[in-house]
Parts: structure tokens; C-alpha cells; sequence
């Protein structure tokens, strides 16, 4: 039996809201400052906030590479057909 449009929207709107509750708690629990240094900048922030940019650019390097791929992989196909 096939899942539905339906309940496999439902699931992942359940899954983001469990992994949205485990961010909100990560962050409550750290909210202790630290010093942070990078290309010469100086400055203090909480522990959850440095992890979670962290977190973001490692996406957006991830997303911006992988879209650059797949660009030269469309290309590359379409040069074959």
C-alpha cells in the first residue's frame, strides 16, 4: 500500500516540528558566552548562536556546491543528447 501526498506531508511536518523542538532546547541549554575570533574580527556571543551559524554556512557552502554540480551534470547531459 502507497503513502499518500497527504501523509507524507503530515510526517515531515511532524519531523520538522521534533527537530525544531531539539534546536529549541540546544539553545536553551547554551547559552553560555564565548570568545570568538575569525579573519580578524573579535567579538563575544552565546555558544548556541557561533554553533548555529556555523551550522548555516556549512549548509550554504553545501547547498551553493551541490548546485554547482548539478548544473555541470545537467549540462553535460544535455551536450550528450
Amino acid at each position: 500500500m502507497s503513502a499518500s501526498r497527504t501523509s507524507v506531508v503530515w510526517a515531515g511536518a511532524w519531523a520538522v516540528a521534533i527537530v525544531l523542538i531539539a534546536v529549541i532546547v540546544f539553545i536553551l541549554q547554551k547559552t553560555r558566552s564565548v570568545q570568538v575570533s575569525f579573519f580578524g574580527l573579535h567579538g563575544a556571543l552565546p555558544l548556541a548562536v557561533g554553533l548555529l551559524i556555523a551550522m548555516v554556512a556549512g549548509v550554504v557552502v553545501t547547498l551553493v556546491l551541490g548546485t554547482a554540480r548539478i548544473t555541470q551534470v545537467r549540462r553535460l547531459a544535455r551536450r550528450r543528447r
